[in-house]
């Protein structure tokens, strides 16, 4: 009798369990989490429009390159001074790569040195004027063709680049996970705002320090998220690096209404102090 108890028992919480499996093993990423914001109306509504902008440079130029799919990867490119094996990816906000992207790709490309400046186009050609098409491309950005693209820009700089990451926003996420994809050519990771990565295998498969800048007063990357980041490197035995400034979500954005600009400029200041400590 106790066994066909235990059956039946079985048989009833089966179903549950299996819920709970599939819960388990279809919990969304890092970025996925994040992407999932686009959903949430104060987090839309917290991004302000960009202020119109046009960047002319005659330094970078558009590229593309092949995806081990077939499929073209594109993104905007500043080639060193002089020849070198040292990359900086740069990871766009939820906006896409538009041309504020693009300024500051070659500000990092006059500040850091001689090094060479790709900045990844996460959404495909896709730049959002509107907060509603930004959450749409946030959204439909799909972890799978991401991961595609910066694997496809980590086989264009080549085995022999250094490569380094910095991001905001949306694209804060990406640059960690992007220096996670690159392995041991990652030599350094700068996240702007973005959602830290938990798992704590792939914290421990890191090969670069992390510069981790965050806002105090964000209701979404908030204090004890970053905290969670903090504790979860420590335990991985990584290098993180935390500036946190009494700011909000996005405030390194000078398109963005609550920009705060004492607090982009120190960020900055050690943005471009972690790559130079960095790069040789």
């Amino acid at each position: 009798m106790k066994n066909w108890f235990l059956c039946l028992l079985a048989i009833a919480f089966y179903p549950s369990i299996q819920a709970q499996q599939k819960m388990s093993c279809c919990a969304p990423s890092a970025t996925e989490s994040f992407a999932q914001l686009a959903s949430d109306k104060d987090f839309i509504t917290s991004h302000p429009l960009p202020l119109p902008f046009i960047f002319k440079s005659d330094n970078g130029k558009p590229i593309t390159f092949k995806g081990q799919d077939g499929s073209v990867c594109s993104g905007w490119e500043i080639k060193s001074k002089s020849p070198t094996n040292n990359y900086i990816f740069v990871f766009q906000e939820w906006w896409g790569l538009n041309d504020y992207v693009k300024k500051e790709s070659e500000a990092l490309w006059n500040d850091v040195g001689n090094v060479n400046v790709i900045a990844v186009d996460l959404y495909d050609g896709k730049v959002a004027t509107t907060r509603e098409d930004a959450g749409k491309y946030m959204q439909a950005a799909k972890t799978e063709r991401i991961q595609t693209i910066i694997k496809a820009a980590i086989n264009y700089v080549g085995p022999d680049a250094k490569i380094y990451t910095i991001g905001w926003c949306f694209g804060g996420g990406w640059s960690l996970q992007a220096s996670l994809l690159a392995g041991k050519q990652a030599a350094g990771c700068v996240m702007y705002y973005g959602m830290p990565e938990k798992d704590l295998d792939k914290l421990r498969s890191l090969h670069a320090d992390v510069l981790g800048i965050f806002a105090n007063k964000d209701q979404w990357i908030n204090p004890k998220v970053v905290d969670e980041f903090a504790e979860n490197m420590k335990k991985a035995e990584k290098k993180l690096i935390l500036k946190r400034y009494d700011a909000d979500h996005a405030f390194a954005n000078p398109s963005n209404p609550i920009f705060d600009k004492a607090a982009k400029e120190d960020a900055y200041k050690n943005t471009i102090a972690f790559f130079k400590a960095r790069i040789k």
